[in-house]
């Protein structure tokens, strides 16, 4: 028992060492319920620039709170919460992975369906691979990235690519998303599947090259309140402003879609 509490604990230190701090400054207020904690969010590493947002608006509206994001596979966070690791909210960019969480008992209700996201070819700029199409991936010599197939976005793109009857061997398979488009922008690799909405943020970075097959693998991102959050009533305003009217319409600049 000392042993898997240590664990857990050095779990907890390292995953809070981790996350990306969002700090906006709200105004001083009046106060209201929850000032001077710290929400935490664990949410799919695709959801990095429009979370980032909502959590400085989250905090506008709260004086006092802070929105700190923990961003990465929704695989390998799913696991951190299963093990012990402190989070308020958990957004997944699959329902595969939010069952590792609700199948353990570690969620707070039942997941809500928030967005949609579709794969993407990205190549960097200038397309040097010369890749037109998604049959293109599968030609000798080209250097393509994916997804490790345990994240829902190789998970995605294994089922994309099986529909258009296309294979293709990775010349590595990566975390998450932002690490395959890292790989493309940097001219590291000739293609990659990801997000269309990655391909947006990265802005001129890479370019994005849609394809029919990925409507066979669009992912749906599920949001649920984590069991015992530290702060349970504010995690519950969070997902209503995720699930709401601002929410969508910040996910729907981004590119995403509509649940």
């Amino acid at each position: 028992m000392l042993k898997r509490t240590a664990a857990v604990a050095a779990l907890s230190l390292t995953v809070l060492a981790g996350c990306g701090d969002v700090t906006g400054e709200g105004s001083a207020g009046t106060g209201k319920a929850g000032d001077g904690a710290t929400l935490t969010v664990f949410a799919a590493a695709s959801l990095t620039e429009t979370f980032t947002a909502l959590g400085k608006t989250f905090e506008g509206a709260h004086p006092g709170v802070k929105v700190r994001f923990q961003f990465g596979g929704s695989s390998t966070l799913a696991q951190q919460i299963t093990q012990g690791a402190p989070a308020d909210v958990f957004a997944a960019a699959s329902p595969a992975t939010m069952k590792t969480v609700t199948g353990a008992g570690d969620a707070s209700g039942q997941p809500r369906v928030f967005t949609r996201n579709r794969l993407v070819i990205a190549v960097p700029k200038g397309d040097p691979g010369k890749v037109a199409k998604v049959g293109d991936l599968g030609g000798p010599g080209l250097k393509v990235v994916l997804c490790a197939v345990q994240v829902p976005c190789g998970a995605a793109a294994e089922t994309a690519l099986a529909a258009a009857g296309v294979k293709v061997e990775p010349v590595s398979r990566e975390k998450d998303v932002k690490a395959v488009l890292t790989k493309v922008g940097l001219g590291e690799a000739d293609a990659g599947l990801v997000y269309r909405t990655d391909v947006k943020a990265a802005g001129g970075r890479v370019a994005g090259i849609e394809f029919p097959e990925a409507a066979k693998a669009i992912n749906d991102y599920p949001i649920v309140e984590v069991a015992k959050a530290p702060h349970s009533a504010l995690a519950k305003e969070f997902i209503r402003l995720v699930v709401g009217e601002q929410g969508r319409s910040v996910l729907s600049r981004a590119g995403f879609e509509g649940p």
